[in-house]
């Protein structure tokens, strides 16, 4: 029996099947030994159900379509990234580090600012569409207070499975309770008068069924995701207006200072907030090159491929050794004796 995953508490996986509906289940300890990462949105095996049908144990996860490391959620066909205009102000090197991510993981990106009766400053909307529709990125303005573009986000989520990301406090969740018609009531919260940022409410990834075609999750807020992972020279591959056709002087070109770089000299191919941005992802890239060439980063797997199917290793502390290594020791011992 298959199912997919819509929601993870504690250690609890519950899966949404065709047959037996929602059933709380537990991974097999096959998976935990693999360190296998199951997360939401994940279509799974499922077996040795109970005699009530309510609960059954996870015995394998099948292949994904895609995923996102940040928030953990796979099996989505784009992501909504949204962002505030006015409290928490827009933060345009967060916004970008979210779509950078999703150009990391070929996630196609939608951009929603939130908040938009808020503020009356008509610049900062034309500026917002001039950095990242000309990139082909979709822009769109909504309230979810005063229920303004909703038409919209639902023409952009109808026949999606949608990942909505963006700091706490831009309005995620106020936006699927809009778009689910009360049907839902995640909790939501006001910005902090004291630190002026969101305040978490969504521990957790859940995705939520708005109609019958059209499924949104909910992710936690976060703020922190760094480009630690890359090498310097693939930063550049997250940002659409820089894979020019036009070639720098230098193949591994990092677009900083480099004499002869064709996007240092043509200063109208990337937005100022975008190049800082990219700056800023460089540099941390570089921490990953450091630590790649001076420190390695090499780990043994806990899971091997023999004849095509996946098996877990045997830790050295639990494997038994074979009579013909005894028998090499005891030789071996006999004649260090002599």
């Amino acid at each position: 029996m298959q199912g997919q995953i819509f929601k993870i508490f504690s250690d609890f996986y519950y899966v949404k099947t065709e047959d037996f509906g929602i059933l709380e289940c537990k991974l097999r300890e096959i998976i935990k030994k693999r360190s296998e990462d199951v997360i939401v949105g994940d279509y799974v095996e499922i077996e040795s159900l109970t005699a009530d049908k309510k609960q059954a144990f996870i015995s394998s996860v099948l292949p994904r379509k895609n995923f996102l490391t940040r928030p953990k959620v796979a099996n989505i066909t784009q992501a909504v990234i949204v962002s505030s205009v006015k409290n928490p102000d827009l933060d345009f090197e967060q916004l970008n580090r979210y779509i950078a991510l999703c150009e990391y993981h070929g996630i196609k990106p939608v951009l929603c600012f939130n908040k938009n009766d808020l503020t009356d400053d008509e610049k900062l909307r034309n500026k917002i569409k001039n950095i990242y529709e000309p990139i082909g990125y979709t822009v769109f303005f909504t309230s979810a207070l005063l229920k303004q573009g909703t038409e919209f986000v639902e023409k952009i989520l109808k026949n999606n499975v949608s990942i909505l990301c963006g700091a706490s406090g831009v309005g995620k969740s106020s936006l699927i309770n809009l778009l689910s018609n009360g049907k839902l009531q995640i909790e939501t919260r006001a910005i902090s008068d004291k630190t002026k940022r969101g305040v978490h409410t969504t521990r957790h990834c859940e995705i939520y069924q708005i109609s019958e075609n059209t499924s949104v999750v909910d992710t936690p807020g976060f703020s922190n995701a760094k480009f630690n992972f890359l090498m310097p020279y693939e930063v550049q591959n997250l940002f659409p207006e820089m894979r020019t056709e036009e070639k720098c002087k230098f193949a591994d070109c990092l677009h900083l200072h480099e004499q002869g770089c064709k996007i240092l000299e043509n200063p109208d191919i990337i937005d100022e907030t975008r190049y800082k941005s990219y700056v800023k992802f460089v540099e941390e890239a570089k921490e990953y090159k450091q630590k790649v060439t001076y420190n390695g980063t090499k780990t043994e797997t806990l899971s091997k491929m023999n004849k095509g199917v996946q098996m877990t290793k045997i830790s050295e502390r639990k494997r038994a050794l074979s009579r013909r290594v005894i028998n090499q020791n005891i030789s071996k011992d006999g004649e260090n004796n002599v």
